[in-house]
């Protein structure tokens, strides 16, 4: 699903976003609800941000990119941790692309995105390669998503990937 965005662009640089996880829901300018192999997920767009909450039988997740008042850490390169009975894996990373490439790659995205049922994008007004992207899946047994933060003025392309699986005991061999 594509959308534009109602809103100013608030993200000024991709050094400006940061990680959390757990965060309350936040004000959503667009959303997607998905259920997926018995997952309820919500893609939500946040401005130049997003937000993904993901419910199972064992629990709710809440992953949140986007600048947060208060916060000096960056956007880490890879997180893991164990959340309840899941295993949360995260990644970043940050593309420099010239013109050229990222207008290409920001047109790719968008297609990519849009035509997809379990994609959600918003193009922000002004500017057609201003936008913020996810897409979600599951499979093998695991939700993923990956995100994508457009920055046109210079070149940056924020690309994020997520894994939430059940932690799978270590087992005996018999």
């Amino acid at each position: 699903m594509l959308t534009t965005l109602n809103t100013s662009y608030t993200d000024t640089r991709a050094a400006d976003l940061a990680w959390a996880l757990g965060r309350e829901p936040l004000p959503a300018l667009a959303t997607l609800d998905l259920e997926i192999g018995g997952a309820q997920l919500q893609l939500r767009l946040l401005g130049a941000s997003h937000q993904v909450l993901l419910e199972e039988e064992r629990g709710i997740c809440s992953e949140t990119v986007a600048c947060i008042a208060g916060s000096s850490a960056p956007l880490p390169l890879g997180v893991t941790k164990r959340v309840g009975d899941w295993e949360y894996e995260f990644a970043a990373r940050v593309e420099a692309l010239s013109p050229g490439q990222f207008a290409g790659r920001a047109q790719e995205l968008l297609a990519l995105v849009s035509d997809h049922p379990n994609g959600l994008a918003g193009v922000f007004p002004g500017s057609p390669l201003a936008f913020t992207a996810l897409l979600a899946q599951r499979y093998d047994g695991q939700v993923h998503w990956r995100t994508w933060h457009a920055y046109p003025q210079d070149g940056q392309l924020v690309a994020t990937r997520t894994r939430v699986g059940v932690r799978v005991p270590v087992g005996t061999s018999g």
